[in-house]
């Protein structure tokens, strides 16, 4: 039961500068396409996953970003990074696009790089972002999530931060099968109808255990007062240190509020969702979404009636 709460304290304006992007993880699930590629660099139409969620931070104004990587992710450094050669021979062709494409990684923000050294848990990923952020607030962005860039959602969560102070998660209503995937918020009304007060957290709880059906989902806006809660947290589900956990120290301590998202979001941690991502947003595309839209009608309808629907639509 959600119980109306209306008061907050707000704190001073501080403006959030630094975005966080963890991207450690081995992607397992992606085997064996991830054996030598970083998950976060697989392509989502034209671009790898992890440009959209730069892209993201940026359109917020946040222009400084920290990668926090682990090994084999060299990758990601260098699609940030200028490409001389190749930039000189799209140059001399005279490819005005695709030199923009190649360089646009490169001037969204100042990226910065750190390894994590050890898989220890999205926790200790944004510990290790410690030195770098300072006592300043900090934005974090997961890759598996991408937010459609049509959506407001950083924005709408960093004036909450403005006006409660402390820390902000971005929460989104799942059915109650699939609360069990996610962390899960306890929460309070407050005024606004889409911000909440986060009353507790729990991380990936049974459908009969949870305490609402309003999943945490990959956008954070923290406190630096989290660095000092997570060096205390030990390690929990699963023997990693959970950001959950710091923030359920922090939400027993009033300062942890939650923005209610009802927008395009696209799963790319799991492979049939990953699929779908692709195809909707090669759909939205106005240089590629007329033609495959027409392909992608005749290729269900060719699936409709019994076939597989190759021989209809081969190109």
């Amino acid at each position: 039961m959600i119980v109306p709460h209306t008061t907050s304290t707000p704190g001073p304006a501080h403006p959030v500068r630094k975005a966080v992007v963890p991207a450690a993880g081995l992607g397992t699930r992606f085997l064996p396409a991830t054996k030598a590629t970083p998950k976060e660099m697989l392509p989502v139409v034209d671009k790898p996953a992890i440009q959209y969620v730069v892209e993201e931070a940026a359109a917020a104004g946040l222009d400084d970003v920290l990668m926090v990587t682990g090994r084999h992710k060299r990758a990601i450094e260098d699609h940030f990074d200028n490409a001389h050669e190749l930039e000189q021979a799209l140059a001399a062709k005279g490819d005005t696009v695709r030199l923009d494409a190649v360089r646009d990684p490169a001037r969204l923000a100042n990226i910065h790089h750190i390894r994590q050294g050890e898989p220890l848990g999205l926790g200790h990923a944004v510990l290790c972002a410690r030195r770098h952020v300072g006592d300043e607030p900090f934005a974090v962005l997961l890759g598996d999530d991408l937010i459609d860039p049509r959506e407001t959602l950083l924005s709408r969560m960093l004036d909450v931060r403005d006006r409660y102070a402390g820390s902000v998660v971005a929460l989104m209503e799942v059915p109650r099968e699939q609360i069990h995937l996610y962390g899960c918020a306890a929460v309070e009304t407050t005024a606004e109808r889409d911000v909440v007060r986060v009353t507790g957290l729990v991380e990936k709880p049974s459908a009969e255990d949870a305490p609402s059906a309003y999943a945490v989902i990959g956008r954070y806006v923290l406190d630096p007062a989290v660095f000092d809660t997570l060096e205390r947290t030990p390690p929990g589900r699963g023997g990693e240190i959970q950001l959950t956990d710091a923030l359920q120290d922090l939400a027993a301590g009033g300062t942890v509020h939650g923005v209610v998202f009802d927008g395009l979001r696209y799963d790319t941690g799991d492979k049939a969702d990953y699929l779908r991502t692709v195809v909707r947003l090669a759909c939205d595309r106005p240089d590629l979404g007329p033609e495959f839209t027409a392909w992608l009608k005749e290729f269900v309808s060719g699936l409709e009636n019994g076939g597989t629907g190759s021989r209809r639509v081969a190109a």
